[in-house]
């Protein structure tokens, strides 16, 4: 890869376009979005990217020796505005060019998967620093010294906060890379690695929309975040993977069905015991499942949300599948009466009966569009035997 690591050349140069370019007509843009000029605005972005600004997108992408083609597409990917050609752009926008352009050039990725993971991690982060500065300044509710906005007191906390964020989300995404890797190598096959067989669960709260014409604003809020927080730390501490919430619904998946069982009862049990929480329903599925960009698609998701919406409140719906699954790693019994019979049986005999972590009971079966018949199952914990 060419880079021109010289700048003086490059004031002076006339762009033939800007990240304003679109190559796709039904993805163009507003593109007359300015960098701000606020004076403690412009500080804190010094202090976070460690750089001042020094080049436009012509000048950065000319730098990092990129098209504004690319550019323009690498800057879109990560969630930025067009600026026009402001000088707005620091060293680190042209280091982060040069790198994914020359992982393409290296042959390490190709051009659509540069992108993706520019797009991936824009959307991601994004997310994550919303949240994190809404959270930090929503405590502030009193000023270390009288008289101090909170404008002013978001400089110092970001100066105190800064390293140690940084480090923390490297830990965490090493940790969040190696648990993913080490699943993908596992899989029997290349196929496998991305279309996989997983059990995936929705998890509803009964009523939402009417409790939206209810409750205040603040009140809504903390009752949506209690729920993602209990559902998250629920999911992982069990062994699954949250995929996305959804304000009054989370997804989750896990690698065999015994695992996405766990998770679905005691999400509604954990719920139950909670006053201020409306009553839970969900639906499970068991299936392949195709992933990208780190969520699920395919008919088996499609199948979960659907058992989902017509789950009794307090109860969890399970495919055909993922009952079938239940029953062939002997968590569940085939049906009640047998499993008496065996129990019985075992009993005469002065043996241990099988003991089965879950009970099944076949609904009505029901046409579904898109889907055919399905055969729900109730899923519930049987008590345990002494």
């Amino acid at each position: 890869m060419t880079v021109d690591d010289t700048t003086s050349g490059a004031d002076d140069a006339q762009p033939p376009s800007d990240f304003s370019v679109h190559p796709h007509p039904h993805h163009a843009v507003d593109h007359t979005a300015e960098p701000t000029d606020n004076p403690l605005a412009i500080r804190l972005e010094q202090l976070i990217l460690g750089a001042e600004r020094r080049y436009t997108p012509f000048q950065a992408a000319r730098t990092a020796g990129v098209s504004m083609d690319l550019a323009s597409r690498f800057w879109r990917a990560m969630g930025f505005a067009d600026i026009g050609q402001a000088k707005a752009l620091t060293e680190a926008d042209v280091l982060a060019l040069r790198r994914l352009a020359g992982l393409v050039e290296a042959g390490l990725l190709s051009e659509p998967m540069a992108i993706q993971v520019a797009r991936s991690t824009g959307q991601t982060t994004a997310r994550l620093a919303e949240w994190q500065i809404d959270s930090f300044l929503e405590g502030l509710t009193e000023p270390p010294e009288p008289g101090m906005t909170r404008t002013e007191v978001t400089y110092p906390l970001v100066e105190l906060l800064l390293p140690e964020l940084e480090e923390f989300l490297v830990y965490v995404w090493r940790r969040q890379l190696a648990a993913a890797t080490g699943r993908v190598v596992q899989a029997a096959d290349d196929e496998e690695m991305v279309d996989r067989r997983l059990a995936v669960g929705f998890a509803d709260l009964v009523g939402f929309t009417r409790l939206t014409r209810r409750l205040e604003e603040e009140e809504l809020g903390e009752l949506v975040e209690a729920f993602e927080t209990t559902s998250a730390d629920l999911v992982a501490a069990h062994g699954g993977r949250l995929i996305k919430t959804l304000g009054d619904e989370v997804l989750f998946a896990a690698d065999d069905a015994g695992t996405a069982a766990e998770i679905a009862l005691r999400l509604i049990e954990t719920m139950a015991h909670d006053e201020t929480m409306p009553a839970l329903r969900v639906g499970i599925a068991f299936g392949t499942v195709t992933t990208r960009m780190g969520d699920v698609f395919g008919t088996t998701v499609n199948l979960a949300s659907r058992l989902t919406s017509i789950a009794p409140k307090d109860t969890v719906l399970v495919d055909g599948a993922l009952a079938e699954e239940l029953i062939r790693t002997r968590e569940a019994p085939v049906s009640e009466a047998r499993a008496a019979e065996a129990a019985e049986q075992a009993e005469g005999e002065g043996v241990a009966p099988d003991r089965y972590r879950f009970g099944l009971q076949p609904m009505w079966q029901r046409p579904m569009r898109g889907l055919g018949v399905v055969e729900p199952w109730l899923l519930a914990r049987r008590p345990r035997t002494p």
